[in-house]
């Protein structure tokens, strides 16, 4: 039987998971140079832990886990018989795969918020799954780096967020820009257009804009059964400046008496001006009137990170979600996170040629075997080179040297060392650098620095 992988995962190589490190550390130093805190949540969560707080898309998409045993004996054979996929699940599965960081996050605050110090900063690297349909840059098992702040309503958290953001993105040397919205802002374009009650409809087919365009947006507006009088009212969402000062100031005049949507300006025009009172380049901040990202926990600012050289979709994206633990039975625990994309951020660096070489773990040396006394000469020397934390390796049979040469080619070793009879009598190590063709022979105290 031909061996195949699930659809929508990977096997890594020993390169790939010395970059995918070399982006982790990165991110995992800078979370900790903002004050965050390391956590880690089990791979599978309570299905009702999970459902319900994506939306109806995000439910589809949560891996269900088979209950243990004969998971069909307690299923109502009606609902067998009718297929009735909704109310068989609950019946057969009570775990499932995360989804995302976010949630389970929020369900340990709900169970510790009487032990932890707030406001509490977290971050977590950790695995989630999802049943998505698999692309470039979509995965159905995939990393994500989450850092978040609870129990804190104050907007110099957000300020705080823009800056690790571009940090960590600098010292990937990834050139980005930060798109920014609010969703009170969204929420108060709909009631500016009389649509309150389609806010859900409308920020949905706004979130398409890049996608299918003023033509196709405006299609789909008209669809979901919201007037050509309210899409009139919005026409000049289409229509935004590169200035996103310029253009909040331009809602903000239409917000007069508007209470939710010029509390979001004012929101968004706080993070914006402190960020470039801070050093920002106003150009890495895009106002995007038309992100709105998982609107069912959202309440305030939204963030989304594109790459500028690389068409990749989001590479980061997060906001605030003050009522999130809420759902856990545990009240006015504010919340603010932001999360990178660990394979997308792989794919666009490695696009850009940016992975330096020493992101690529290699043995330094191999010991060529000789087959007699002096393997045990040598495995004493490759000891000592481990204790000073020197990777070296002895090649295990006693072949012939061009086998042993290409071994060490293959794998990419930097030098292939001889430690023959005549070494070993005149105290001198020789070895060939690979990469330079160069060969020489240096003292045992030389060689070992």
């Amino acid at each position: 039987m031909k061996q195949s992988l699930a659809k929508g995962t990977r096997d890594f190589t020993a390169e790939e998971v010395s970059r995918r490190k070399y982006i982790i550390n990165i991110l995992q130093k800078n979370f900790e140079l903002f004050g965050f805190q390391p956590l880690e949540t089990p791979s599978f969560e309570n299905l009702s832990t999970l459902t319900g707080k994506y939306g109806e898309e995000g439910d589809r998409l949560i891996f269900k886990i088979l209950n243990s045993g004969d998971y069909t004996s307690k299923v109502n054979q009606e609902d067998w018989d009718n297929k009735s996929h909704q109310k068989l699940t609950s019946q057969i599965s009570d775990k499932a795969l995360r989804y995302d960081l976010t949630v389970p996050f929020a369900r340990f605050v709900a169970m510790n918020h009487g032990k932890l110090t707030f406001p509490y900063k977290r971050y977590q690297i950790q695995p989630v799954w999802r049943a998505d349909r698999p692309q470039k840059g979509r995965f159905r098992e995939f990393y994500q780096c989450d850092a978040d702040v609870v129990g804190s309503e104050s907007l110099l958290q957000e300020v705080d967020l823009v800056q690790l953001y571009l940090k960590s993105f600098a010292d990937l040397k990834v050139p980005v820009t930060i798109h920014l919205n609010n969703r009170k802002i969204l929420s108060g374009l709909a009631e500016y257009a009389g649509i309150t009650d389609k806010l859900i409809d409308f920020t949905v087919a706004l979130d398409k804009l890049d996608k299918i365009g003023k033509e196709g947006v405006v299609k789909e507006l008209l669809e979901r059964e919201i007037s050509q009088e309210s899409i009139d009212k919005l026409d000049f969402l289409f229509t935004q400046s590169d200035d996103a000062l310029e253009n909040l100031l331009q809602l903000k005049e239409k917000f007069v008496g508007n209470e939710v949507g010029t509390k979001g300006v004012e929101e968004l025009e706080f993070v914006l001006t402190k960020s470039v009172s801070l050093g920002v380049d106003i150009q890495n901040l895009v106002f995007d009137i038309t992100l709105a990202r998982g609107l069912d926990y959202y309440t305030g600012a939204i963030f989304e990170v594109k790459a500028d050289e690389v068409q990749m979709g989001s590479i980061g994206g997060g906001g605030r979600y003050d009522n999130l633990t809420e759902v856990f039975g545990v009240k006015n625990i504010p919340g603010i996170g932001i999360s990178f994309g660990l394979d997308r951020i792989y794919l666009v660096v490695e696009e850009l040629g940016l992975f330096p070489a020493e992101a690529t773990s290699k043995v330094e040396y191999l010991f060529a075997n000789f087959g007699g006394e002096e393997t045990l000469d040598a495995l004493k020397l490759i000891m000592q080179l481990r204790e000073k934390g020197i990777s070296a390796e002895l090649y295990p049979e006693s072949a012939k040297i061009n086998k042993q040469f290409t071994y060490a080619e293959k794998k990419g070793i930097k030098n292939l060392v001889f430690l023959g009879e005549e070494e070993i009598k005149n105290g001198t190590v020789t070895f060939k650098n690979l990469e330079a063709g160069e060969q020489k022979t240096v003292s045992l105290e030389e060689f070992l620095g």
